[in-house]
């Protein structure tokens, strides 16, 4: 078991399976609002070493998909100054467990790390109205307790 810091979108779907999914497999959580954490670009970066610039964004915001932010041409100081004004393009949900932090929800690293229970599907870190209301209903179902 371990105690996990849990910033999410409130409302988020996602974020709801993600949670789910963690409580099942025994963790502990303290969630926090993503959007009104008082973020510093030094403390944000903590959640985003290591990865690609890329993957620092949540893929399904407005602004990435239509263009207007392309990562691939942000420096990491602008990608963070971006995020701090408008938290909605930071990948979520972020996590902490002990002085480890992690960037999105990657079940098959979410294990490895801290442990997860078995699903019927996997649980990852998309928006849900990125799927069909079938992938929807099977992804729900698989992160139910």
């Amino acid at each position: 078991m371990a105690n996990v810091i849990f910033y999410e979108k409130p409302g988020c779907g996602g974020n709801a399976r993600q949670k789910a999914l963690l409580v099942a497999s025994g963790h502990v959580l303290d969630v926090r609002n993503l959007l009104t954490e008082p973020w510093t670009a030094p403390r944000l970066r903590q959640f985003l070493e290591g990865k690609p610039l890329r993957e620092w964004f949540n893929a399904t915001s407005p602004r990435l998909k239509s263009g207007e932010i392309e990562p691939d041409q942000l420096t990491p100081e602008t990608a963070l100054a971006m995020m701090l004004e408008d938290p909605l393009l930071i990948r979520r949900p972020l996590m902490q467990v002990g002085d480890r932090r992690e960037a999105g929800f990657d079940q098959v690293k979410v294990d490895a790390w801290i442990g997860l229970r078995r699903t019927k599907a996997p649980v990852q870190d998309t928006c849900l109205k990125e799927h069909s209301s079938a992938h929807v209903r099977k992804c729900r179902s698989a992160a139910e307790v």
